[in-house]
C-alpha cells in the first residue's frame, strides 16, 4: 500500500458496482471558510452540463466568520425544487459535519471523510453506509502547503465517486475561478489532480464511478435565486432605483442591482439604516423613477411608516420581504412564512396595498416586472412575499424579455397636462387612479403630504372630504383585481382532500402528492399567487373541497388565519405548521397528512 492510501480505514474496500441514479442529493460541510459552498458550486456546473435540473441550498450560521456551513445540491432528470429526503453522498470536513448530518444519509449513501483531525465519530452513520476516509488538509499541506487546497482536493475525490470526466471537473474549477490569474490557479489545478491520484489509488471507482448520473438534452438553462429573478424582472420592467440597508436575506438584492445598473441608467444605494433606505426609495418615485426597495421582517417593520404614507400619498413602489425566522432577529439564515400578518395588515391605518407571492424563480422574475407595473398603475405599495426561496438556485429556462410589457398607467405627458385645464394631483375619478404629473413638469405643480388632503393636496380634515378620498382610494383595489394572479392548483379535481400553500412548499407540495397518490391518498392542491387582497379562487377552493389542509412556516397560521378572514369556512381548514428553521421536507409533509387522515 503506497503513503498515499496509509490513512484509508481498512473497511473502505474497493472496486465497488456502480449505481444508475437520475435524482442525487449531496452535501459538503465543514467550518466556515473550508471551502463547502466552493465544491457544491464545481459540482452544480457539472451537473448542469450534464443537463439535470438543479436545486441548491445552503445551511450557515448567522455570523461573520466561521461557525458550521453546509452547502447542498440535488440534481435529478426531472424539476425538483426541494431537496430529497436522505443524501446520497456526505463530503465532511470535520467530526461536526458528521454529527449534524449523519443522521441524515441514505442507507447505501457514501460518505468522504477528512480524517486530517481525527478519525471518523461511530454510531452516526447508517452501518451499510460506504466511508471512504482521505486526509484532504493534510495532504493539501503537506503537498501545497496551504489548508485552503482541500476543497479542489476534495471535488477531484468526489468527481471519481460521481463518475465525472478529468476534463469535465476541470471545467468546472476554472469557470468557478476564472478570474483568478493563472499563477493563483495552478494550485487549484494541482490539488485537483492530486485528487484524482488519490481516488485512482484507492481503485474505489469503476469507470463509470460509484454513481453514474445521465446525460440528458435540454434547453439552454440559467442558475438563478429568487432574489436575482426578482431583481431581474424589476430592471426589465424599468426599475432604476433601489434603497435598502443590508440585511439577511434580502442584501443579494441590492449586490445584484447594483453591479448591473450602471449600464442602465441606475442607481441602488446602501442607505444608513431601513428609515433613510424607505424614505430614499419615496423620494425617487416623486421624482418619476421607478422605485423598489427590499428587506427582511424587522426591516420591513421599521418601514411601515413610509409604507404607511405611499398608501396615503399614493406613492408608487415596489417592496419586497425576504421572510426569516422572526421576531426580532430570530435566525437570519433560517427561513419562514411568518410576515403574512405584516405585509397584508401592517402600518396604521386604512390604505391600498398589493402582496403578490411567487413560489418559483420563473414567478419570481413575472412578478417582478408586474409589480413594477402595478405599482405604477395603482399608485400604491405592492409588495413581493418571498421566503426561502429567495435564496435557493434553481436551474431554470433563460427568461423571455421580449414578453415583457411595461406599463406606467397614468402618468401624464406635458401635452396631456396641457390640456386638462387644471392638474389636480388626486382628482376623485371612477376607478380610484388619479392621472399624475412628476414634480417640475409644466403646470403639474401638486401638493403631497402624510396629512389628508383634498384634490388639490391642500390638507383637509373636512369629514365629507375624508370619506370620499379614503373611498377612491380604496377603489384602486377593485380597478385592478383582474391583473392579479390567480392560484395555481394541481392535482385530481374530484379529490375530497384539499392542500393549500404558498411560496417554497409549492414544490414540496408537489412532491408529496405524486408519492401519497402511489400510496392511495388523493389530493387537490392549491397554491394562492396573491395574498392581498385573497382571491375568490382561493375561497371556492376551501368551500369545493371536504377538507382541507394548510400547510405553513410559521406557529401562529397566518395563512389560515388569512384563509378565515377572507370567508373560507374554519371547519373545513386544518393546519400543517413547521416553524424550527428548517425547511420542510417530502417525507414530513407526506407522513403529517397521512397522520391527519388516519385521525379522521
Amino acid at each position: 500500500m503506497n503513503a498515499r492510501t496509509q490513512d484509508l480505514s481498512a473497511g473502505s474496500g474497493s472496486g465497488s458496482a456502480t449505481t444508475a441514479r437520475d435524482d442525487v442529493t449531496v452535501m459538503v460541510a465543514g467550518q466556515g471558510g473550508d471551502g463547502s459552498l466552493t465544491v457544491i458550486a464545481f459540482l452544480s456546473r457539472a451537473l448542469s452540463q450534464r443537463g439535470l435540473d438543479l436545486f441548491r441550498t445552503s445551511n450557515i450560521a448567522s455570523r461573520i466568520k466561521g461557525g458550521h456551513a453546509a452547502a447542498i445540491l440535488r440534481g435529478s432528470a426531472v424539476r425538483r425544487g426541494c431537496l430529497g429526503d436522505k443524501l446520497d453522498i456526505l463530503v465532511a470536513f470535520d467530526d461536526e459535519a458528521i454529527e449534524k448530518a449523519g443522521p441524515s444519509v441514505a442507507d447505501d449513501g457514501i460518505v468522504i471523510y477528512d480524517v486530517s483531525r481525527g478519525p471518523l465519530p461511530g454510531g452516526i452513520l447508517p452501518p451499510t453506509a460506504r466511508v471512504i476516509e482521505v486526509p484532504f488538509g493534510r495532504l493539501a499541506v503537506r503537498d501545497l502547503r496551504r489548508d485552503l487546497f482541500k476543497n479542489c482536493f476534495g471535488f477531484g475525490v468526489l468527481s471519481r465517486v460521481m463518475g465525472l470526466t478529468d476534463d469535465e471537473a476541470l471545467d468546472c474549477l476554472k469557470h468557478r475561478f476564472r478570474r483568478l490569474s493563472e499563477e493563483d490557479l495552478m494550485p487549484n489545478i494541482g490539488a485537483l489532480k492530486n485528487g484524482f491520484a488519490f481516488a485512482d489509488d484507492l481503485d474505489m471507482t469503476t469507470d463509470h464511478g460509484l454513481i453514474e448520473l445521465p446525460r440528458l438534452e435540454k434547453e439552454d438553462r440559467i442558475m438563478i435565486t429568487g432574489n436575482e429573478a426578482t431583481a431581474f424582472g424589476f430592471l426589465a420592467a424599468g426599475g432604476r432605483f433601489f434603497a435598502g440597508y443590508p440585511i439577511t436575506p434580502a442584501t443579494d438584492i441590492m449586490d445584484w442591482l447594483g453591479k448591473r445598473f450602471p449600464q442602465f441608467g441606475g442607481v441602488a444605494m446602501q442607505a444608513e439604516d431601513e428609515l433613510a433606505a424607505i424614505n430614499m426609495v419615496i423620494g425617487a418615485s416623486l421624482a418619476g423613477a421607478k422605485a423598489m426597495t427590499a428587506s427582511s421582517g424587522p426591516g420591513i417593520a421599521l418601514m411601515q411608516e413610509g409604507i404607511g404614507h405611499c398608501g396615503s400619498a399614493e406613492i408608487p413602489l415596489v417592496i419586497v420581504d425576504c421572510q426569516r425566522a422572526g421576531p426580532s432577529t430570530g435566525m437570519p439564515t433560517k427561513p419562514e412564512q411568518s410576515d403574512i400578518g405584516l405585509m397584508t395588515q401592517g402600518a396604521p391605518g386604512d390604505f391600498p396595498r398589493v402582496v403578490l407571492c411567487p413560489g418559483t424563480p420563473e414567478e419570481c422574475f413575472e412578478y417582478g416586472v408586474l409589480a413594477t407595473n402595478l405599482a405604477q398603475v395603482a399608485q400604491c405599495p405592492i409588495y413581493i412575499a418571498l421566503d426561502g426561496l429567495c435564496q435557493f438556485t434553481y436551474t431554470v429556462p433563460a427568461f423571455d424579455l421580449d414578453s415583457v410589457e411595461i406599463d406606467n398607467g397614468k402618468r401624464l405627458s406635458d401635452a396631456e397636462i396641457s390640456k386638462l385645464g387644471e392638474y389636480r394631483r388626486y382628482a376623485i375619478t371612477e376607478d380610484g387612479i388619479s392621472p399624475w404629473a412628476i414634480p417640475g413638469q409644466p403646470e403639474g405643480m401638486g401638493l403631497m403630504t402624510g396629512n389628508e388632503r383634498n384634490e388639490w393636496g391642500q390638507v383637509s380634515t373636512d369629514p365629507a372630504n375624508r370619506i370620499a378620498m379614503v373611498d377612491k382610494r380604496a377603489r384602486k383595489i377593485d380597478s385592478i383585481r383582474h391583473r392579479l394572479p390567480g392560484a395555481y392548483e394541481w392535482g385530481d379535481e374530484q379529490a375530497e382532500v384539499g392542500v393549500v400553500c404558498v411560496g417554497m412548499v409549492g414544490d414540496v407540495l408537489a412532491e408529496a402528492r405524486e408519492r401519497l397518490a402511489e400510496q392511495g391518498t388523493i389530493l387537490i392542491c392549491h397554491r394562492p399567487r396573491t395574498l392581498w387582497p385573497l382571491l375568490d379562487d382561493t375561497v371556492d377552493f376551501v368551500k369545493n373541497c371536504d377538507r382541507v389542509y394548510v400547510v405553513e412556516l410559521n406557529k401562529s397560521g397566518q395563512l389560515a388565519q388569512l384563509l378565515k378572514s377572507a370567508g373560507a369556512p374554519a371547519q373545513k381548514m386544518q393546519s400543517i405548521l413547521k416553524y424550527d428553521g428548517v425547511p420542510m421536507s417530502v417525507a414530513e409533509l407526506v407522513a403529517a397528512i397521512l397522520e391527519k387522515e388516519r385521525a379522521r
